[in-house]
This record gives C-alpha cells, structure tokens and sequence, in this order.
C-alpha cells in the first residue's frame, strides 16, 4: 500500500508540476554520470556516449574548493545588496562596481606601500606597473593594511554617493533609484579606467600551498579569504542578532513606517546600512583579488550577475540567502565545468536560477527579510 502511495503522489506531482518532474530527472542524470565518470566507466547508447567519462576525486574536490571559496567572497559582496533591497527598497546596479573600488582602493594602498623602497617611479607602483607582488603569509601586514583601506575607502566612496545621489531622490520612487544606480555604475567604472586603464594588472601571488590531501591544495591567499569571510559572516549574523542596530535593521526591513513610529532613527539606520553594505563590498572585491591574483576595471560588473544570481537564489532582502546563495551559485558556477566549458560555466549558475524561481520563487530563505 505504501508503494502504491508513493508512485500515485510521484504520478500526481509531474501532472501538477511538471517543472519539479524535469529538474528531478536532470539531477538524477547528472548524479549518475558524475558516479559513472568517478568510476571511470562510459555508458553508451546506439553509438553515442550518454554518460560517463573520466573524473578524479581531487578534480571534483578542488573545483569545489575553488567553487566554496568564490561562493563565500559573492555572498559577501550579496549581504550587502541584499541589505541595500531590504532596507531602501531598490535593486542597487552600482554595487558591481562598488565591489571593484574597494579592490582598487585597498591594492594600491598594499601595493605602493610594499614597494615604496623598489627604484620604481610611484605613478607606475599606483598604476601596477612594476615592483613586487603581495601574498598573504609573505606579506601579512601589508595584505592587512590594504584590506582596512579597502573596507573604509569603500564607505567613504559609498556615503559620498548617498549624499550627493541617493538621498536627494530617496522619495522619486525605486524605478528611479534604480536607473540613478546604473548612473553611478557607469559613472564609477569608467573613471576606475580613465585613472588605472582597461589593463588586467597582477598584484597578488601565492606565497604558500598548504597540501590537503592528494590532488587537492589550498594556498595562503585562499585561506585567507576563507577565514576573513567565515569571520565577517558570523559577525553581521552577531550584529543582527545581538545589537540595537541589528533589531532596528530587521525593524525597518520589515515596516519602515512602524520602525519610524516607534522612534528608531531611520536615517542613521539607512547610514549605517551604506556603512556596512559598502564596508563588506570593498572587502569582497580585495579578497577575490587577493585569491585570483589579478585586477581589472569590470571584475566588478561581471561579478555582478554572479552577486544578483545569489541574492535571488538566497531569497532577496535576506541576509543568510544571500549567504547561502553565494555559496551555493559558486559552487555550481565551479562544478559546471565537469560538464561544460569554462566559458559556458556562468549559464549554468543562472539555470539554477531559473530552477529556483519555478520551485520555490521566493527563495531558499523566503523573501523579503533581514534575518
């Protein structure tokens, strides 16, 4: 009877939903070809290979290395758009690009800095050109020092922008917001070009690599992303959770005329919200510099897709969505190139998007809320 049961309801399902019926039938084909490729065997069907190949297990572990460590620095760049929709109610296309100030910021601040006493004129050391690379067990401090300019240069960079843009047209509407943030983008982007060009300059390299287990290996830069992420995100969850700032945030993203009935300051919470949005994107944008070893004026655009992808899969105005979403889009973006190639691995991240939105539109986490 029990049998019966379920294949009736798994009848039902794909007549109601035959949407959920397809997206299980792709898992289940990807799971067994992934299994038939980790066991080195092909599957064949009328002279056509249909699953199956040739997959190590410390290739897949370290594309899901690579995967959970892009995942973690795009959730983090997520919180802070996701907290900018929640609170100030717009979709902020600026944020790409907020990302790629504070990665200029910090890296030319780390980079002159470290190369101050190389016979190198310092227009090239603020252009990159020149001098030596940083690593994070090499060069600690510096790294250090170049993360603290990054977070700060980007809330100052993002206040300015507030005031001058943002807060004179807060009541136009967020159509309005929204088409002024493209503004900002642009506007941000190709000053970024003008002063430093349209190069891809190399700024970082590994100093060390820490061995794993056979096959897999994890260098200095990309442990200190990991670890500097972790602690980031486990402070916004403290500051959510544990302050009178978190409480008035949640308060405001959930009914901003209640919160301001009752007395919470709305305007210094919408500050202290560019504050920490814009401390949190800057950082970002340092750490996947500091992992990938390379800089340019759009990393920041493209990102962005990665970053929206996230915050919509995570559910959009939720914190730990945008979390969970980071990693998540990551690590598909990363494992897709079992299957795909590495120029295709993008449309993957947004087909599990689209999955999302079918299954469940509102999100892993459900929406619209802070916490």
């Amino acid at each position: 009877m029990g049998i019966a049961e379920t294949v009736s309801d798994g009848r039902r399902l794909a007549i109601e939903r035959p949407d959920a019926g397809a997206v299980a039938a792709v898992l289940l084909y990807l799971v067994a070809d992934l299994t038939t490729k980790l066991l080195g065997t092909t599957v064949y069907a009328l002279g056509f290979r249909v699953m199956g190949g040739s997959l190590t297990v410390g290739s897949l572990a370290s594309m899901a290395v690579d995967g959970l460590l892009v995942g973690l620095a795009v959730g983090l760049a997520g919180i802070g758009l996701s907290m900018t929709y929640s609170i100030l109610d717009f979709a902020n296309f600026a944020h790409g690009d907020t990302v790629t100030v504070g990665a200029f910021l910090g890296w030319v601040a780390a980079y002159v800095t470290a190369n101050l006493a190389v016979s190198v004129p310092l227009t090239d050391l603020f252009l990159f050109n020149g001098g030596t690379q940083l690593s994070a067990s090499a060069s600690w401090a510096l790294v250090l020092f170049g993360l603290v300019v990054a977070a700060l240069g980007t809330v100052a960079v993002v206040l300015v922008v507030d005031r001058l843009v943002y807060r004179p047209m807060r009541n136009s509407g967020n159509i309005s917001l929204l088409i002024a943030s493209i503004g900002v983008a642009l506007a941000l982007r190709y000053l970024i070009a003008f002063v430093f060009s349209t190069q891809t300059s190399g700024v970082a390299t590994s100093g060390a690599r820490l061995q794993l287990f056979a096959g897999v290996a994890i260098t200095d830069n990309e442990i200190a992303l990991l670890v500097v992420s972790v602690v980031l995100m486990l402070g916004v969850h403290l500051l959510l959770q544990r302050t009178k700032l978190g409480k008035a945030m949640r308060a405001m993203a959930d009914n901003e005329d209640l919160a301001r009935v009752t007395g919470i300051p709305t305007e210094r919470v919408v500050r202290l919200t560019w504050v920490l949005g814009g401390a949190l994107a800057g950082t970002s944008g340092y750490l996947l510099v500091l992992e990938s070893g390379t800089i340019s004026f759009n990393f920041g655009w493209i990102l962005l897709l990665l970053i929206f992808a996230a915050v919509i899969v995570g559910g959009i105005g939720s914190i730990y969505g945008a979390m969970a979403g980071g990693v998540l889009i990551g690590l598909v973006d990363s494992l897709a190139l079992i299957w795909l190639p590495s120029g295709l691995t993008r449309a993957a991240a947004f087909a599990v998007l689209i999955v999302v939105l079918l299954l469940r539109p509102s999100g892993i986490f459900g929406g619209v809320s802070t916490a």
